[in-house]
């Protein structure tokens, strides 16, 4: 079995920043991409940033230059630095990994969620 427990969620005025992270655990074999998603109120699930076992990154667009996406390996953790927050960006925050497991399977999994607020 394997998880991913996230953190650091919370509430911020906005041009805050807050640092969110996310430890996978279990019976992990390797972690191939990791990423965070969120979803606001009312809206899609949409994907904020992802980076590979190997550090290449790829971000939404529209957070590029406030975002930022980083792993430690040694960890099994995905952290998302957010700067200059924005009232728009209050949203359920949600980690995601590729992960291989012990006995080979190969699982996607998600964490269970950490709301961001960010207020005006």
């Amino acid at each position: 079995q394997v998880q991913l427990v996230e953190s650091g969620g919370g509430l911020v005025q906005a041009g805050g920043s807050l640092r969110l992270s996310c430890a996978a655990s279990g019976s992990i074999g390797s972690i191939n991409a990791m990423g965070w998603y969120r979803q606001a109120p009312g809206k899609q699930r949409e994907l904020v940033a992802v980076i590979t076992s190997g550090g290449s990154t790829n971000y939404q667009d529209s957070l590029k230059g406030r975002f930022t996406i980083s792993r430690d390996n040694a960890k099994n953790t995905v952290y998302l630095q957010m700067n200059s927050l924005r009232t728009e960006d209050t949203a359920v925050y949600y980690c995601n990994a590729r992960i291989t497991t012990m006995n080979h399977m190969d699982l996607p999994v998600w964490g269970q969620g950490t709301l961001v607020t960010v207020s005006s």
